[in-house]
C-alpha cells in the first residue's frame, strides 16, 4: 500500500482523502511490511545510526519504519506537533535500495541509509509538492531535486518527507504566527505545546528535537534556522551565503537566503553542511563554494578551545535567566582555555531593520516572480500579484490569522535598479559587514563571536502574533551573509536557549570547530517531554 501525502488544514483538521487512511495505517504498515524495529531512534545522532547499520543491528528500512511510527504517534496523534507536513511515498523503496547496496558491499558514506526531512520550500523529485506552506502551491510538483537534495541522495540519504514551516518563510505579514501555514496548520514546540517553535524552519527544528528524523534541512533569510534550532534545543547552522545552492528553493532574498542543516549535534551539522555545500552553475553566489566546503572529520579533530580568541556580545536585552546561562557558559569556556573578551555591538544598527526590509521586499518580488515562472503549468499563480489575488480569493483558509501587508508592499517595489533599494543594500551590508562584524573581528583579533541566540520560546499567540523574549545579534550575520551556528546552551524554566557562534565570511569550518569544542564543554540539555502547557512543564520535578 502506498503512503500518500499527509496534510492538515490551518484549523488542525485533516483533509481525509487517501492521506488520512494512510496515516492511520502507518503503524500497521510498518509492522506488516518489515519486522517491528527493536532499535530506538530517540535522540540518536547520525553517527549512532550509521554505526548501528554498519554492525547489522538495524537496516535503513527499519529506521524509516521507526521514524514513520514516531511521526504517527507523536506528530499527528499524542502531542500532535504538526511538524511533518508530508511523507514521501517512496521513502521505504529508497531505503530498501540502499539496504541492497550495503549488502552488496557498497556504502556511500556516513549518510548511507539515514532518513532526513526537508523543509517544504525546497524541491525534491519525489512525488510531493513544494508548497512553502501555501495553498497556492499545492500543485507545485516539478519532479526536480534542488542541488542540495541531489547531493544528499548521492551521499545515501533517504528523503523521509517535508517539514511544515511558517508560510512563505514568514515574509507575508508583520503579524505572522511562527510555525503556522495554511497547508500544515500550527507546528508546536515539543518542550511545551503552547510555546512557539519559532520560524520559519519551524517543522525542521521541532521534528529533529522530537527525533522524527535523524536531521533536517531548513532555510534562513534572517533567523529562520537559528531561531527554531535555539527554541527547540537542537543545533542549526546558517552557512555563509553562497556556500549552499538556492536553486529550486522558494526564494525571499538572493542577498540573504541560504539553506542549512538542523541536527542533534555539531558533528552532524558539519557532516550535512559538507555534503550539501558546493558550486552550482545556476546560482552565481556559489562560485567559490567548493574551496570552502567544511570537512566533518577536520571539524571534529580541531574542536579544541585552548587559545581560541572569542568575543562575547552583550545580553542586556535578555531575560535574567538567559544572562545567567550566558555568564556560566563564558566561565566554562575560559576554564577550557578559551580567551573570551567583551565586545561592543556595531554602530548604526538601529537603522538595519528598515534597510533590510527594503532589500527583502524588493528582492522578494523579483526572485519570487522568477521562481513562479519556472513552476509546472498546474501552478496557476505565476507572479507575486497572482499569489496576493489567490489569498484574497481563499481568505477563509489563507488569511484567518494574519494578513499579507508585506506582500502588498513587495508588489509595490520598483525593482533591483531602484535607487532606494541600491542604497539600502549597500548600507545594510556595510553596517552589518565591513563596519560591523568585520571591524569587531579584526580590531579584537577574534576567531568568532558568541552570544545568546534567542530568548526562551514565546507563547503561540494567534491574536497578537509573535513576541520574541529578547533577541541576540543574529541579524548581523544574516545581513552580512556570514556563518551563524547555534547549539544548546541550557534551559530557562524548562525551555531551551541557544548559544550562537558567529564568524567572518567563509569561516564555516572554523565556526563549526569552535562550536564542537563548546558543545563538549557545555554538554547536552534535557530532551523534550511534550508538556501540554508551560505550567505543566514548570511543575515537572
Amino acid at each position: 500500500m502506498d503512503i500518500r501525502i499527509i496534510r492538515t488544514t490551518a484549523t488542525g483538521k485533516r483533509n481525509c482523502a487517501p492521506a488520512c487512511l494512510a496515516l492511520m495505517l502507518l503503524p500497521m504498515l510498518a509492522s506488516a511490511q518489515s519486522p517491528a524495529p527493536a532499535f530506538d531512534v530517540t535522540g540518536k545522532n547520525i553517527a549512532e545510526l550509521a554505526a548501528a547499520q554498519a554492525s547489522g543491528r538495524v537496516s535503513s528500512l527499519q529506521l524509516v519504519d521507526a521514524y514513520l511510527a514516531r511521526i504517527a504517534r507523536i506528530d499527528r496523534a499524542g502531542p500532535a506537533l504538526h511538524s511533518v507536513l508530508a511523507l514521501n511515498p517512496d521513502a521505504r523503496a529508497q531505503a530498501r535500495a540502499l539496504d541492497r547496496e550495503r549488502a552488496a558491499g557498497h556504502v556511500r558514506g556516513p549518510l548511507h541509509g539515514i532518513p532526513l526531512l526537508v523543509k517544504d520550500n525546497i524541491e525534491t523529485a519525489d512525488p510531493l509538492p513544494t508548497t512553502a506552506g501555501s495553498l497556492a502551491l499545492e500543485d507545485n510538483r516539478g519532479g526536480r531535486d534542488a542541488p542540495l537534495v541531489a547531493r544528499l541522495r548521492a551521499a545515501g540519504a533517504v528523503i523521509l518527507g517535508k517539514t511544515n514551516l511558517s508560510e512563505w518563510a514568514n515574509i507575508r505579514s508583520t503579524s505572522s504566527v511562527s510555525g503556522w501555514s495554511a497547508v500544515g496548520g500550527q507546528t508546536r514546540n515539543p518542550y511545551a505545546l503552547d510555546r512557539s517553535p519559532c520560524g520559519s524552519s519551524s517543522g525542521s527544528g521541532a521534528a529533529v528535537a522530537a527525533s522524527l528524523a535523524a536531521a533536517a534541512i531548513g532555510t534562513e533569510t534572517d533567523g529562520s534556522i537559528t531561531c527554531p534550532a535555539s527554541m527547540n534545543g537542537v543545533v542549526g547552522i546558517k552557512p555563509t551565503v553562497g556556500l549552499v545552492s538556492r536553486t529550486f528553493v522558494v526564494p525571499i532574498s538572493h542577498s540573504q537566503d541560504t539553506p542549512g542543516p538542523i541536527a542533534h549535534t555539531v558533528a552532524d551539522a558539519a557532516l550535512l553542511l559538507g555534503i550539501i555545500a558546493g558550486a552550482d552553475p545556476l546560482d552565481p553566489a556559489t562560485r567559490g563554494a567548493d574551496s570552502h566546503r567544511p570537512d566533518a572529520e577536520a571539524v571534529n579533530r580541531e574542536a579544541n578551545l585552548a587559545g581560541v580568541r572569542i568575543g562575547v556580545m552583550p545580553a542586556a536585552n535578555a531575560l535574567p535567566g538567559v544572562q545567567a546561562l550566558l555568564a556560566a557558559a563564558v566561565r566554562r569556556l575560559k576554564s577550557a582555555g578559551a580567551i573570551v573578551v567583551d565586545v561592543e555591538p556595531p554602530a548604526d544598527t538601529d537603522k538595519l531593520g528598515d534597510y533590510e526590509l527594503t532589500v527583502m521586499l524588493t528582492e522578494l518580488k523579483h526572485d519570487l516572480d522568477a521562481y513562479l515562472a519556472s513552476t509546472p503549468a498546474a501552478v496557476k499563480t505565476r507572479t507575486l500579484a497572482d499569489v496576493i489575488a489567490f489569498n484574497h480569493a481563499h481568505a477563509s483558509r489563507e488569511l484567518p490569522l494574519f494578513g499579507q501587508e508585506l506582500f502588498d508592499r513587495a508588489q509595490a517595489t520598483a525593482g533591483l535598479t531602484d535607487a532606494a533599494y541600491v542604497r539600502a543594500l549597500e548600507s545594510s551590508r556595510r553596517i552589518a559587514g565591513h563596519d560591523g562584524l568585520d571591524r569587531i573581528f579584526s580590531g579584537q583579533k577574534l576567531q568568532a563571536l558568541i552570544a545568546f541566540t534567542e530568548g526562551p520560546a514565546m507563547p503561540i499567540d494567534p491574536v497578537n502574533g509573535d513576541a520574541i523574549n529578547g533577541s541576540g545579534p543574529g541579524n548581523l550575520p544574516a545581513i552580512a551573509g556570514y556563518p551563524h551556528l547555534t547549539l544548546p546552551m541550557g534551559l530557562v524554566k524548562g525551555l531551551p536557549v541557544g548559544l550562537s557562534v558567529i564568524g567572518p565570511a567563509w569561516s564555516d569550518a572554523t565556526v563549526l570547530s569552535i562550536g564542537a569544542g563548546i558543545e563538549r564543554v557545555l554538554g547536552p540539555i534535557a530532551p523534550p517531554h511534550y508538556a501540554r502547557t508551560t505550567e505543566q512543564l514548570l511543575d515537572r520535578p
